[in-house]
């Protein structure tokens, strides 16, 4: 039997504070998909780091068809034939196609009239016909749509020859279209004996494209699955180390008679259908629709991030002004928004100061904000939330994305809102973390809460919705009661095929 491609053995590696892995073991074959899963902070980004030669291994054996090797930088990696895609892509915007897969390697020679774009053009061409590319590679980046943009990191992997291809969530902003044209890339690369690792949270494309899984829990092994083996009840066992039995957590308790919010003929736009909507103390409603349906605008109109043409917003029946976030907030509406990063959280900043920063004016003391009333919030939402940290003080970027996402709720929690807007609530969030957040919702509509989910997951929309409104084309295309729900009857709306 020939060795492993790539093999790890006993790796361990160590952050201040955090033993990320610890005596972690994995071996990758020549034209498999091994998929690596396990919840945020198990440990997946920091080894395809370490294999791709961003990070060293504290301890371990890296092995190349069989003999050891020493990864110390991301160049000898990329020698060996190791590619790792990151999540947020790294692609220049103003340089074309051929000039990100060529950069920092332009050709030092460009025939007789020394014209090199056009040889980095005409040598990116067959790279591109094989990933079914169908712009010109001369076509700037910034012109290219999100799963464009990921091909064109796949082509650059392949015009380096490599033979692994590392791939750390690669359809986090991809449509269902460019996925399914993923998938296909994806087994034209196996076919030609590349190997690729796989890292991502959704489960469903796991089943889909894994030939077996690897899963990482708490930094170390928790199990392997091979391809008959693979389900999602299988892989969350692994991750979580127990059965959920109940996944979407939603109890019975009573709903308000009259609206807590209602939204009357709103428009953000001219020319637009105005929307009306209504919700309602105690449930949760969700919304759905496709990429561009206008969703997250309705989310900015409501909270006061984007401007609001005409209609009006009721709170508790009476006309409220909301010009500006500010004056949302002051009414008790409140928006985690859709790219926690950049628009939920001062990455740079500590946890106590993120789940502080709406609440500063009450937690001063003679006009100089309290800082031992600040920690106490703060550890306060920590333990309710179960953010996983060592201390308040960690700086909030270094979290996992799940652990973020619980800072963006616990600030808001701290000020107890009467409605919650969620857009994209588990975006990026492991299984388990999921799990705490669906509880967490349940338990703000246990409160009296009007809880308002926008998502793109159907699975997520039916499972912890108690109405659905869908949403097509900037307009409200329907209304979906519990026993209404499907994802037929959804998609139906989504499209405008129900319109």
């Amino acid at each position: 039997m020939s060795s492993p491609l790539l093999s790890a053995r006993g790796i361990s590696k160590a952050f201040p504070g955090v033993q990320a892995l610890h005596d972690v073991n994995l071996h990758l074959n020549r034209g498999e998909v091994l998929a690596v899963v396990g919840e945020n902070g198990a440990g997946k980004s920091t080894l395809m780091k370490i294999l791709g030669g961003v990070y060293r291994p504290d301890d371990g054996v890296i092995e190349w068809e069989g003999r050891p090797v020493s990864i110390g930088s991301v160049e000898q990696a990329q020698k060996l034939g190791i590619v790792l895609i990151h999540q947020e892509l790294n692609l220049a915007e103003n340089l074309d196609v051929a000039g990100n897969m060529f950069l920092g390697r332009e050709p030092t020679w460009g025939g007789p009239l020394g014209l090199i774009r056009p040889r980095m053009s005409r040598d990116a061409e067959p790279i591109l016909r094989r990933l079914g590319f169908d712009a010109s590679p001369r076509t700037r980046v910034a012109d290219l749509s999100i799963g464009q943009q990921q091909l064109v990191e796949i082509a650059r992997a392949l015009s380096l020859q490599s033979r692994v291809i590392i791939m750390d969530e690669p359809t986090s902003s991809l449509t269902q279209r460019e996925t399914d044209r993923l998938y296909e890339v994806i087994r034209d690369l196996k076919r030609d004996g590349i190997s690729v690792l796989y890292i991502s949270h959704r489960l469903k494309e796991v089943e889909t494209i894994a030939d077996r899984v690897t899963v990482l829990r708490d930094g170390k092994n928790a199990g392997e699955l091979f391809r008959d083996q693979i389900t999602h009840e299988a892989m969350v066992r692994l991750m979580v180390g127990r059965e959920l039995k109940q996944f979407f957590h939603r109890s019975r308790h009573e709903v308000t008679p009259r609206p807590i919010l209602e939204i009357r003929n709103l428009r953000w736009q001219e020319g637009q259908a105005p929307i009306n909507l209504e919700l309602r103390g105690g449930e949760i409603v969700g919304m759905a629709g496709l990429i561009g349906a206008g969703r997250t605008e309705l989310a900015e109109t409501v909270f006061g991030i984007r401007r609001r043409v005409s209609g009006q917003i009721l709170l508790e029946g009476r006309p409220i002004l909301v010009r500006h976030p500010g004056d949302a907030i002051a009414a008790g509406v409140y928006l985690v928004p859709e790219d926690r990063r950049s628009q939920g959280l001062v990455l740079g900043q500590s946890i106590r100061f993120n789940l502080s920063l709406p609440s500063l004016q009450n937690l001063q003391r003679f006009q100089l904000v309290s800082t031992r009333r600040e920690t106490a919030m703060a550890e306060r939402q920590r333990q309710e939330l179960n953010i996983r940290c060592p201390s308040v003080r960690q700086i909030v970027g270094l979290l996992s994305g799940g652990n973020q996402q619980k800072v963006v709720l616990g600030k808001w929690l701290s000020r107890h809102p009467r409605v919650l807007i969620l857009d994209e609530p588990t975006r990026g969030v492991d299984v388990g973390a999921k799990s705490e957040i669906y509880a967490l919702m349940d338990q703000l509509a246990q409160r009296g809460v009007a809880v308002l989910m926008i998502s793109s997951d159907l699975e997520e929309v039916l499972g912890m919705s108690d109405r659905v409104l869908v949403m097509h084309e900037g307009r409200l295309a329907g209304e979906l009661s519990r026993e209404q729900l499907s994802e037929e009857a959804v998609m139906r709306l989504a499209t405008g095929a129900a319109a």
